[in-house]
């Protein structure tokens, strides 16, 4: 079995399903992933999306170049896999790639969400993680808009993470800010 026919084989699967199929699918998937992601990763988790919360377009704008770094990177792993390399390589960058990506777009998903809510007036994670879930469905319904939101969710979450991974370079809160001997009272 070739990569491609595994390749064509899911895509042909996924557009062979009726929309609303569609829809339950990634809804039910997504909230369940999500779920135990924020459950498994309960500091770094909700940090994540609490800082993807408050710098959208920061986030945004580093993780767009990421995004095609580790689609690269995944591509061509998956593509090396046949070689003598591959073996080695490919298995390491295909396994990056299948972890991060999935990672990032729940933490975009799950951000998304609870910015959705937060301007409903409830700020609570789990209903983020539950509306996050229902508007990804809900783009189930058709292929380019789920493809949109889950690129745009993606890129969302993966600058997060990598803004998290870096670390501040400054200070993190505003009670950690140097006052200059000046200004000192």
């Amino acid at each position: 079995m070739t990569g491609e026919f595994a390749h064509a084989w899911v895509l042909e699967y996924y557009r062979s399903l009726a929309p609303i199929e569609r829809a339950g699918i990634q809804f039910a998937a997504t909230l369940v992933f999500a779920s135990v992601l924020l459950g498994t990763l309960q500091g770094r988790g909700s940090q994540a999306v609490t800082k993807s919360r408050r710098s959208p377009i920061i986030s945004t704008c580093i993780g767009f170049p990421s995004l095609l770094v580790v689609l690269a990177l995944t591509s061509t792993g998956y593509f090396i896999v046949g070689s003598s390399l591959g073996t080695f390589f490919g298995v390491i960058l295909v396994t990056v790639g299948l972890a991060l990506l999935p990672t990032s777009a729940a933490v975009g998903i799950v951000a998304m969400g609870q910015a959705i809510t937060a301007r409903l007036g409830r700020d609570k994670r789990w209903l983020g993680v539950f509306t996050g879930s229902l508007v990804f469905g809900l783009a189930g319904l058709s292929v380019p808009v789920a493809l949109a939101v889950a690129g745009i969710t993606t890129m969302l979450g993966l600058g997060t993470v990598i803004r998290l991974l870096i670390g501040p370079g400054g200070a993190t809160s505003p009670e950690e800010r140097s006052v200059p001997p000046a200004n000192k009272i």
